[in-house]
Formats: C-alpha cells, structure tokens, sequence
C-alpha cells in the first residue's frame, strides 16, 4: 500500500464497519510487524471522490478485508497473500490514504474502509535471515539455487560440518535442509541449538521422514512451506553411542543388509530398490547374536534377524514400525527374533504395513536409554546411512527441534 497522508486518523470519519467483528491479529509486513483489527466492511457504490453530493453510501455486499495502515508500503497481491494481508478475492488491488483520512482500496469494485475504525500499530522488525543447508549429492545431484529462489531468497550452505559451524555462527532465524534422510539428523540437531524452526525438502531417495510427517514431497513447494510455514512440532532426537543424531531409525541386520544391496539399485529403481534389496537380504542375511538393555532392564538375548532402536520409525522406502511416536521422547525398540527364512515374509509384510511391532514373538519396547550388544564388526543402518557400531548406547532427546508441518 501506497499513503498519501500520513496524519492520524480522523476519528469523526464516516463508518462504513457494517457489524464489525473485530480480532486482533498479528503479520509481517516486509521489515515490520502489524498489529490490526479486522472486521466486515461494506461496499460503496462509487469511488472516494466520485460519490453523489449528499456522500450517501449504499450498501451492496459485506465482505472481510484485511487492512494495514501507517508505515505499510505494498504494490501487489501475491505479496500482500504471502501475509495473510489481503482481500478475500484474489484480484490486484491498489490502496491510498485520502485527505478526509478514509483508506480507499481501488479496483475495478471498489471498496471503502474506515480508518479510525480499522486502526493499526507498526513495530520495527528485521529481516527475516533464511539459511538453506542442501547436499548436493542427494538424489543424484541437487541444485539448492531454485530452492533457495523459492523460499524467498536463502542463504544456501552445504552439510558439511565447517559449514554448519558457519551457519551456528550467522544465526539464521528458521534453517531449511535439502536432502535424503541422512542429512536431516545433524541439521535437526543444529536447528534445535539455534532454537529457531526446521523446515525439511526431500531430495533424497527414499525421503521417509517427509513422509511420516506428510509434507509436500515435490521439493518447490516444501521450499515455500519451509520458508513460510506457522505451524510447528517439538519432535525428539536420537543419538548414537559417538553422538550421532538421527531422526528414523538405527538399526542392525536385515535392515542394514538390505540397505546395502539396494545402494546400487537406487538410480536406476529409486524407493523400489529396498524392496529388490531386501528381498535379496532374506536369502543371503543370517541372524545376530545380540543383547538388548532398555533403560536398565535386559529385555531381549538370543539371536535377532533385526533390531531397530526408532524415532519417527520410518525407513526403507515406505516401511516402518507403527507405534513409532516422534513427540512422546522414547526411543521404540523392535527386535524380531531369528526363525525361518520362509516366516520373513510375514515380517517383510509386517514391516511395510507398519504393523511389524503387533506380530507374535516380536518385541517391542519403549525407553529413553537402550543399549544394544552386537557382534564385532556388525555394520548400523542410520537414516540411510552405514556406520561402524553406535547401538551400544542410544539416547533420546525430547522436543529436541521443532519441524515446519503447516
């Protein structure tokens, strides 16, 4: 909006409020922040003006109108949408103050509100600083410029932990990171350090924690709702024994071993190389002799086909462990315990309905510490990732971060 007259409102003004119901409501404007009331204003028949001499105004229609008075400069629509501070109707619209100081919006059916009944402050506010953290080499190559240009102009580093540490030190008000699920974790991680929001693009291959969460998977839009998003969930963070953060799931035995004989398959089959990978883990796999602890208390010992210690409990490409709750800050605990080759099949199923934790003989458990006593040389599966031991002590951090759902 444009003003011409910048005087305080004249409170003899004509009211043009037909029933106003008015709400306090709070917007950014640009560089400020806009403390207004709204209410139902009603539609003259003429423009401020052009009114007949007696200045009779004739109702036609009520409708809600969103206005920002002192201090407020704004030309287009999409931007004015882009704050919630816009007519209902989704045409352009153009807004000076009159002399008679009464704020006329005009377009091609004008409207008229009355200014001291649709007063407003203006508080100074800074920029908003976006940082978009991106692996370039999630999903087979990934150009963080367009989403960066989407959120509306993000500074853009890589995950690297030199670059992280540059984005502690920047102090961004919400980070966004671009990638698989791998590169989630730590960003999280740094997010909940900052105290600011995380907003999630799925870039990756199998990108399960924007499903669990159902965000946008086209990568553009979760950009827009990264940058833009209100609404927010406290989630929990797991950690590895080294201090590893994660958000799905870490896991050992078929998992990891499907896992890593899906790795050459993703190019060419994207999330169905899980499925080609696992089945060819249920042939080659052999159980594990393992020994589980949850917070003190031995609850499993003997061999496992799978042990998986979760958070939001998704992984694989569309599998998952149900009972999985990110918010209540537990770890959930599933081992399935060795027994035929032929019986994977009801587990494989149990795993992609997400009902794995329900089957008989399977253990499921939850706690804040778990420790997971494994064969040396026993490869992890974390959030997609393969490392090197980590089980022997998991931790859970509680609304260690808060995600961009909305």
């Amino acid at each position: 909006m444009q003003e011409r007259d910048l005087r305080p409102p004249d409170t003899g003004a004509r009211r043009l409020v037909d029933q106003p119901q008015p709400r306090l409501a709070r917007l950014v404007q640009g560089v400020v922040d806009v403390l207004h009331l709204v209410g139902d204003v009603v539609q003259p028949r003429a423009l401020l003006g052009q009114e007949p001499a007696h200045r009779r105004v004739v109702a036609e229609r009520a409708q809600q109108l969103h206005v920002a008075l002192a201090h407020v400069e704004q030309h287009r629509l999409d931007a004015l949408l882009g704050d919630r501070l816009a007519m209902h109707e989704r045409h352009a619209i153009g807004a000076g103050v009159e002399l008679d100081r009464r704020i006329q919006v005009g377009d091609r059916d004008p409207d008229v509100v009355d200014a001291a009944e649709h007063g407003c402050r203006v508080y100074p506010r800074r920029s908003v600083r976006l940082a978009l953290v991106a692996n370039s080499a999630s999903g087979g190559g990934l150009d963080p410029e367009p989403l960066a240009e989407a959120m509306g102009g993000a500074e853009v580093f890589s995950c690297e932990e030199d670059d992280l540490a540059r984005v502690f030190e920047w102090g961004p008000d919400r980070i966004a990171v671009a990638g698989g699920d791998g590169t989630i974790g730590p960003v999280a991680e740094l997010a909940g350090r900052l105290g600011v929001p995380l907003g999630v693009i799925p870039a990756g291959t199998a990108n399960d924690f924007a499903r669990a969460h159902e965000l946008p998977m086209d990568p553009l839009e979760a950009a827009r709702l990264a940058a833009s998003g209100t609404s927010l969930q406290a989630l929990e963070l797991g950690r590895l024994a080294d201090g590893r953060p994660f958000v799905n799931v870490a896991s050992a035995g078929l998992a990891s071993v499907a896992a890593r004989r899906a790795q050459p398959l993703k190019s060419r089959f994207g999330p169905l190389a899980y499925g080609l990978g696992a089945a060819r883990a249920a042939f080659a796999g052999r159980p594990l002799d393992i020994r589980v602890v949850v917070d003190g208390e031995l609850v499993f010992e003997g061999a496992a086909w799978q042990v998986m210690v979760a958070c939001t409990g998704a992984f694989g490409g569309g599998s998952g462990i149900g009972a999985a709750d990110a918010t209540d800050g537990d770890l959930d605990v599933v081992v399935i315990p060795a027994g035929s080759r032929l019986g994977l099949v009801r587990r494989a199923w149990g795993l992609r309905t997400k009902r794995i934790e329900r089957q008989r003989q399977v253990l499921h458990v939850e706690g804040r510490e778990v420790s997971v006593d494994l064969p040396p040389g026993t490869e992890l599966n974390c959030d997609g990732e393969f490392r090197d031991g980590g089980l022997e002590r998991v931790t859970a951090e509680p609304a260690a971060f808060e995600l961009v759902v909305g």
